[in-house]
């Protein structure tokens, strides 16, 4: 009998996802939208000509870079070095029979407590000789009743039933996310784990580490043939097929469904939004996805897709098909290369199926083309059935915090023991910092042009306005404040502040009513009279002049929207190797470059001050530009993994943390780090004292925010 089960929670939840992916939420036009959309689309355009196979002009070529491109995808998913090859501790908990086909429950571990719950499928009667084996990898289908997971596995047992009428091993294996143990996928795009990019995890190199090991699982049974093993899956369980084809050259034959497109897609046209981070790698090395796909020639590789599909849109499937294609055709190998495409929507239909099947029908078992319109893919069986576990999961069990381990981040770091040591220690983070958390720096950016946009006096202050361009299209402006009449000769210092959201609204309340024409974009609330006569005291006594900067970002060029849509803006930075703290830093080093090309100001004793999120961003710019004497830093967190922290940076936590950096400013220039958390900062305060550069950091209590 024939039982096709609809979980009414999983259609729910599938049908939300799905609407959000077609109708993502309109964002309000603003300069700061234009700006940042002018700049992906800049970015973009870069990679399509660098980062993507257009530079390969032969197979020779390839195969020369093919290693090391390996190497960085690896490094992009958190998997290099690889975790060990563990004991995977096969267990098979009960089988389920229908008649042709044996079902069996399992769960086997690719680390230890990480573990994978799946679903193999095999004939009855099995042939006297190995058979080809498929991995399926599942996409999001949530598959719930009561409360309780039978995983997403079970909303794809029609493509292990298929596989196995048809003379085939399957095996279909549950994700993080929705498997009978329920991890995470969503942690950038709906809860806040920024951390996730600083730490250099992405919850698809779990998945494809998970795909990987579930090859090392079916090399050990005796019916599967080792030669012939392929991947396919859909949606998610497509991207998870690009990462274990591309990583893995055991996987003979690779079909995966509705999940790749380019990156013109993802970050120009928005379809990042209707993706959880399990679908992407941290784009460090700055690839167009092409170069994933090449990853897999020249083993056979059909991309399948619908023509309707909004968040796989079928104009970068065909530009990613025909990239990938020409690479096919420069090895000699152009018709292992296929491209299947089937009328409708993101949905899991037949006539996809139907593509795959011929496929591996051909590429697998060397079969003719046969006619399978006749012979669908049906679910039959209640998912219950297939739920790998009983009552309770296991104690040991790290799937639900496989984010905190995965990818280990760097160890505390031991004191130098001597000057020599530190410099080896920190010319090892300054590589790493310059070749990955910072790698995506314009090249050869030259000194920027500073062109004063307008000047006014007003109660015996004067404010001139300099604008300078720190990436296309970002003209950023420097604000330069001091008491009237003073003289070039008089300026003996520049205080530069760094301003963040909550410090530009102050700014603009100080001095809107009096400089509104110089402050494009301010804030306009109640003038704050009593700061404003406070700061006018304070700039009468001050030997120089105080400059102010907003990065991107901030201030003029501030994004507008809800918090979902400015979520989803954040998210589209680590796909062209960037994050916006790091666009941020580089635009605090252009501001520095900037002031020394205003005459009055370049011989002045430069001193920085940030509060915030632009704390830490000061600090890292510090590190990279000369003639900085002090920097004044406020409210910075202790660690770059803290929950509630928007800044981030590439991979960073896999080389240093927040300690090192302030250690490293500090045996530079003069720091005040002013904190709650005293105790957070004995590393740093512990090097200044083995270099015998005790004053150089001081760690005061609280000062009053701006």
């Amino acid at each position: 009998m024939s039982h096709h089960h609809a979980l009414p929670g999983a259609l729910l939840l599938l049908f939300a996802v799905t609407f959000a992916m077609a109708y993502p939420e309109p964002v309000p036009d603003s300069r700061g939208q234009r700006l940042v959309d002018a700049w992906f689309e800049r970015k973009v355009s870069q990679l399509e000509r660098q980062g993507s196979l257009a530079p390969v002009a032969s197979a020779a070529q390839w195969q020369e870079e093919k290693p090391a491109a390996r190497r960085q995808l690896a490094r992009m998913l958190g998997l290099d070095p690889l975790p060990p090859r563990t004991d995977l501790k096969p267990v098979i908990t009960g089988t389920v029979e229908t008649g042709e086909v044996v079902v069996e429950r399992l769960h086997f571990q690719s680390s230890p407590g990480l573990y994978i719950t799946a679903n193999l499928y095999r004939p009855q009667t099995p042939p006297t000789s190995p058979m080809p084996a498929v991995i399926y990898l599942s996409g999001h289908g949530a598959m719930k009743e009561n409360g309780v997971s039978y995983g997403n596995k079970t909303a794809y047992q029609h493509h292990g039933l298929w596989f196995a009428r048809h003379g085939y091993v399957c095996l279909i294996i549950d994700t993080v996310q929705l498997g009978e143990i329920e991890g995470e996928h969503h942690g950038t795009h709906r809860l806040g784990k920024w951390w996730w990019i600083s730490r250099g995890y992405t919850p698809a190199g779990v998945e494809a580490w998970n795909a990987i090991r579930s090859v090392d699982y079916l090399e050990t049974r005796p019916e599967v043939d080792p030669q012939r093993i392929g991947v396919t899956g859909r949606s998610g369980g497509g991207a998870y097929a690009w990462w274990v084809a591309a990583l893995d050259e055991r996987i003979a034959v690779a079909a995966p469904t509705a999940g790749i497109t380019d990156l013109r897609n993802h970050v120009v046209d928005g379809c990042i939004e209707g993706h959880c981070d399990c679908m992407y790698q941290l784009n460090t090395h700055r690839w167009d996805f092409d170069r994933v796909a090449a990853l897999v020639a020249p083993r056979p590789l059909l991309i399948v897709n619908t023509d309707k599909d909004p968040i796989f849109p079928l104009d970068g499937v065909v530009r990613l098909h025909q990239s990938t294609r020409r690479l096919y055709a420069l090895l000699g190998a152009e018709d292992r290369i296929g491209l299947h495409i089937a009328e409708g929507p993101h949905k899991d239909t037949q006539p996809l199926h139907t593509g795959a099947f011929h496929w591996f029908n051909r590429h697998l078992k060397g079969a003719d083309l046969m006619d399978l319109t006749a012979l669908p893919a049906v679910k039959e069986l209640p998912p219950a059935s297939l739920r790998v576990f009983g009552k309770d999961l296991p104690a040991d069990q790290i799937n639900t915090r496989i984010d905190h381990l995965f990818v280990p981040a760097a160890p505390s770091p031991p004191l130098p023991d001597s000057p020599a040591g530190w410099e080896k220690q920190r010319d090892a983070w300054m590589t790493a910092l310059t070749g990955e958390v910072f790698a995506a720096w314009p090249d050869g950016a030259g000194v920027p042009t500073v062109r004063e946009a307008g000047s006014a006096e007003k109660e015996g202050l004067r404010m001139t306005a300099y604008d300078f361009e720190s990436d296309e299209p970002y003209q950023l402006r420097l604000i330069v404040l001091h008491r009237a009449g003073l003289k070039t000769e008089e300026t003996k210092e520049t205080r530069l502040q760094i301003l963040d959201d909550e410090g530009w609204e102050q700014f603009g309340a100080i001095y809107r009513s009096r400089f509104a024409g110089l402050l494009e974009g301010s804030p306009s609330p109640a003038s704050d009279e009593t700061a404003f006569a406070r700061e006018k005291l304070a700039l009468q006594d001050l030997p120089g002049v105080r400059v102010y900067v907003c990065p991107r970002g901030v201030g003029p060029t501030a994004w507008q929207g809800s918090e979902k849509s400015l979520t989803q803006r954040l998210r589209r930075f680590p796909l062209i190797g960037e994050t916006l703290s790091s666009t941020q830093v580089w635009d605090i080093r252009r501001a520095l470059q900037a002031l020394r090309q205003i005459p009055a100001l370049a011989p002045a004793r430069l001193h920085l001050t940030a509060y915030r999120s632009q704390a830490a961003n000061t600090l890292l710019a510090s590190l990279f530009e000369p003639g900085v004497e002090g920097v004044a830093i406020h409210e910075l967190a202790a660690s770059l993994q803290e929950p509630q922290s928007r800044v981030q940076y590439l991979s960073i936590l896999r080389t240093l943390d927040l300690p090192q950096v302030v250690a490293m400013a500090a045996a530079r220039t003069r720091v005040e780090l002013h904190t709650a958390e005293p105790m957070a900062w004995q590393y740093p305060k512990e090097v200044t004292k083995r270099l015998n550069l005790p004053d150089r950091l001081q760690v005061l209590p609280p000062a009053a925010s701006r």
